[in-house]
């Protein structure tokens, strides 16, 4: 769990400061998409990628499955999407001054990156597929 915490709290803040660098750049967070802000989909890729692979390399000692790594990618998306929220409900309250409907829609967004992010890591770094062996067969 201490791997998916400090993963997921790295997630978090490196969200809440591209949602405050994008403020001070310029853009609003708040009402369009500008092309830049596609780019903050590096950061859950990034830090699942790097959590689930310390996970499996220095916990599992290099044997995971993919609904181990599954679940600690779900694991370390908790602990960021807490931090994430925490930061934007700070942003929208004392920086921007909206509602946090409208900033909702980018919330639902970025867990549906993160549950995409989630699965192509954990396929990506499994080793262990856990398959039934399609040439063992059963005599008759």
């Amino acid at each position: 769990m201490k791997n998916a915490i400090i993963f997921g709290v790295v997630i978090g803040v490196l969200s809440g400061a591209w949602i405050l660098m994008m403020h001070l750049l310029g853009y609003t967070t708040l009402t369009s998409t500008s092309p830049v802000e596609y780019t903050s989909v590096l950061i859950p890729i990034i830090g699942l990628y790097f959590g689930v692979r310390r996970y499996r390399d220095v916990e599992k000692n290099g044997n995971i499955t993919f609904f181990e790594g599954l679940q600690e990618g779900f694991k370390i998306l908790f602990a960021g999407g807490v931090v994430a929220v925490a930061f934007a409900i700070l942003y929208i309250s004392y920086v921007s001054k909206g509602s946090i409907s409208d900033f909702s829609g980018k919330i639902f967004a970025a867990m549906l990156v993160g549950v995409i992010s989630a699965l192509a890591v954990s396929l990506l770094l499994m080793t262990d597929s856990k398959r039934v062996d399609s040439t063992r067969t059963q005599k008759r």
